[in-house]
């Protein structure tokens, strides 16, 4: 079935004004053009719509019974097709879900949060885990972003470098190398590697091989939190990245020392799917995510919590 939806109009025109003339009037229309789509109305609805009263037009029930109705979807449909207002934070009533690495949710879930409670105490947040295969989350719509340090492939994938951090070894406090450790010590300690898909190997391997060197990996563990078990009650090492290892340090009373070896800034990429390109909640979304990231890679976590910028 093909409907011209502007017929739509001319009806809610025809019972406000109860006359082609006034219905034209107020379309800036041609009354033949009014009448012929009364016309449509009427074979298509297969009701007079509007009937002849003496010098007057008086709509038939079915008329006066869908009135309110027509009026209503007129309304919704100006909603839909008109353009989008500024987002209100403060009215935003809506779950995000994120995807990422514990250590990347444990540095970057405080200063997120405190924000978000602030200024948009509607919004809910879900911090899922980083899944060990590759997924379809985004492009399903199941997850509305996924932090890491990849570029995503799929060219429906939008992506994001929100910062870069840096690597440190980290140590336990009182480690007999946690004043001076230089690149034959590092090689030659045990080393406790983060992998979801449980790797023995990382670009730290090929680093030390340019020198001569290569290390024994002790373990490949999940999570932040094994690894900082087993470094905290050892003296093995782990190469992380430095700024948002900060919470663990603390928190299991650890050190991380320069490297003596160079390697990449590890970056933090933000990945949504394209679905969101304009989606104002989804924007407001991902701005607060950089600011926290900018936040725990700057040390300025007052930053984040600052009032949402004018719009």
């Amino acid at each position: 079935m093909q409907l011209d939806l502007n017929l739509l109009i001319v009806l809610d025109a025809l019972l406000e004004e109860g006359s082609v003339t006034g219905a034209a009037q107020r379309l800036r229309l041609s009354s033949p053009a009014v009448s012929r789509s009364l016309g449509r109305l009427r074979r298509l609805t297969g009701d007079d719509i509007l009937v002849r009263t003496g010098r007057t037009m008086t709509p038939t029930p079915y008329a006066m019974a869908v009135r309110q109705q027509v009026g209503e979807l007129l309304r919704q449909s100006r909603e839909v097709l008109a353009p989008r207002g500024v987002l209100d934070p403060a009215e935003l009533d809506r779950v995000f879900t994120l995807q990422c690495h514990d250590a990347l949710s444990t540095a970057v879930a405080p200063v997120l949060l405190a924000g978000i409670a602030e200024h948009a105490p509607g919004v809910r947040l879900r911090f899922l885990a980083e899944s060990a295969l590759d997924t379809d989350e985004l492009r399903h719509g199941r997850v509305d972003l996924e932090i890491g340090a990849g570029v995503p492939a799929a060219t429906e994938i939008r992506h994001e470098t929100v910062g870069h951090d840096r690597f440190v070894a980290v140590l336990r406090r009182g480690h007999p190398d946690a004043d001076r450790l230089d690149l034959p010590a590092y090689a030659a300690r045990p080393h406790v590697l983060i992998s979801r898909r449980g790797r023995l190997t990382d670009p730290v391997d090929t680093a030390l091989e340019e020198h001569g060197l290569h290390r024994r990996v002790l373990a490949a563990v999940g999570t932040t939190a094994a690894a900082a078990h087993v470094i905290a009650t050892s003296d093995a090492v782990l190469t992380a990245p430095e700024l948002t290892w900060r919470p663990l340090l603390k928190a299991f009373d650890l050190v991380g020392v320069p490297l003596p070896i160079a390697l990449p800034a590890p970056p933090v990429i933000c990945c949504w799917h394209q679905r969101y390109d304009t989606d104002p909640a989804h924007t407001w979304l991902r701005e607060r995510v950089r600011s926290a990231f900018t936040a725990v890679l700057t040390g300025d976590r007052d930053g984040a919590t600052a009032p949402e910028p004018t719009r």
